[in-house]
């Protein structure tokens, strides 16, 4: 089955004849991957996520969720960030360039420990979304591999012609006496079945079925002879938990989140028990908000950067605070006021004054909110959107809340620059 790559807010329909080819803003898949995603979009509608909208019998709009769905014919869609304008540009070099952006914000959000090696590690952003973390996770495997994996001690039962260990006197005394020569013994074996090997090994099962790389399928393979011996995880969660962390275990914390992302149920609902494949979905809000804020962190060592801050409630009932006021980052200043920010994954246009440049009255009514209850309107509100060349490329003019001295700042964040964004 081919796969296919999109972008946010882009049209998937079921291919007819003589359909016009798939592109980053429509795709044309078959009936049955299509009839897959119509049960997806319903499940995650029945619990308030909304990832596809249906616009008619045979079409679906995506929203802002990001990432690789997989369905069981075999089709496999990825969804990129729309932050590339088509001005004549090719689509491979908008997806070399969204690609580049969703891993570098998959990578801030989600803790993954992968470094920028310059001009050789170019290929990778010409790799899918899926590919990409394949190939990090069998890199890290294969630095595990040869810097030696982990052994644990491992209780074992059975019953020997030789005593080894401890024997369990109660079993002995009360076999029959033609089973007298028989030991039930218990005894410790060093080996390599633990917690963590078994994850990782059934993450590497689940590598070589998925991957479609020539270079993943090969290294997948070779890791798998290697480590033949390492038994399946039988339950992944209850693995997950034992997961043990310290000095001899340091080089297990690198390929950790990597093991996560293959194994783990990264989806706006839970779906266990149904297919997923390698399904991945993000929302595209909640990795711009992690993104600003680390590089908030970065550019501002000084400050502290909080984010999803939440100490303030708009009401009281029954003499109990209700409805908490979450601001997406809240920043403290050691010499000046606190600064509360939020993020929009949103495009608006400096330009559209008649349309209020884009914004929403919700949003404005947030700021508000926030302004009021966290800063007594004694310091500025801001909202961040992302940088959109040649139509938001500078904070807007400030905007005066009636009878306050406090202000709203509406600023752009250029994602392909973030290391000189500044917010005081």
């Amino acid at each position: 089955m081919p796969d296919f790559t999109v972008r946010e807010y882009a049209f998937i329909s079921i291919a007819y004849e003589d359909c016009p080819k798939s592109s980053l803003d429509h795709a044309y898949i078959t009936d049955s991957a299509f009839e897959h995603l119509c049960g997806l979009a319903a499940s995650f509608s029945k619990h308030g996520a909304k990832v596809f909208e249906l616009t008619g019998r045979r079409k679906l709009k995506l929203d802002q969720y990001v990432g690789v769905i997989e369905t069981p014919c075999g089709t496999r869609i990825e969804i990129l960030p729309k932050h590339v304008e088509l001005n004549g540009e090719s689509d491979q070099e908008v997806i070399y360039q969204e690609r580049k952006l969703l891993q570098k914000m998959l990578s801030v959000s989600l803790h993954l420990p992968y470094r920028e090696v310059g001009s050789a590690n170019l290929n990778r952003f010409k790799q899918p979304l899926h590919e990409w973390i394949i190939t990090q996770f069998l890199k890290c495997f294969e630095h595990l591999v040869q810097r030696g994996l982990r052994f644990d001690y491992n209780r074992v039962e059975e019953e020997q012609k030789f005593l080894r260990g401890q024997l369990q006197h109660v079993k002995y005394m009360r076999q029959p006496a033609t089973k007298k020569h028989i030991f039930p013994i218990e005894h410790d074996v060093y080996e390599v079945n633990r917690p963590e090997n078994r994850l990782i090994r059934t993450a590497l099962e689940v590598v070589c079925k998925k991957t479609k790389d020539a270079n993943n399928w090969k290294l997948a393979q070779e890791l798998r002879l290697m480590t033949s011996e390492i038994p399946r995880s039988l339950n992944i969660q209850q693995d997950f938990r034992q997961w043990q962390s310290g000095r001899l275990l340091a080089l297990y914390s690198e390929i950790k989140p990597w093991t996560e992302l293959i194994l783990g149920d990264y989806m706006p609902v839970s779906t266990q028990g149904e297919w997923r494949g390698m399904s991945l979905l993000f929302p595209m809000e909640k990795l711009f908000e992690h993104f600003v804020a680390y590089h908030l962190r970065r550019n501002l060592p000084e400050y502290t950067v909080k984010t999803q801050h939440a100490t303030e409630h708009i009401c009281q009932h029954q003499q109990r605070n209700i409805f908490k006021l979450k601001p997406d980052i809240f920043i403290e200043c050691p010499d000046a006021k606190p600064i509360v920010m939020d993020t929009k994954w949103k495009l608006i246009d400096q330009s559209d004054r008649a349309g209020r440049y884009g914004l929403k009255d919700s949003d404005i009514q947030q700021m508000f909110a926030y302004s009021h209850y966290y800063l007594k309107h004694d310091s500025d509100v801001v909202l961040v959107y992302p940088y959109w060349k040649d139509k938001f490329m500078q904070p807007l003019d400030d905007f005066e809340f009636r009878g306050l001295k406090a202000k709203l700042r509406v600023v752009p964040f250029n994602v392909d620059e973030p290391q000189n964004f500044k917010i005081v």
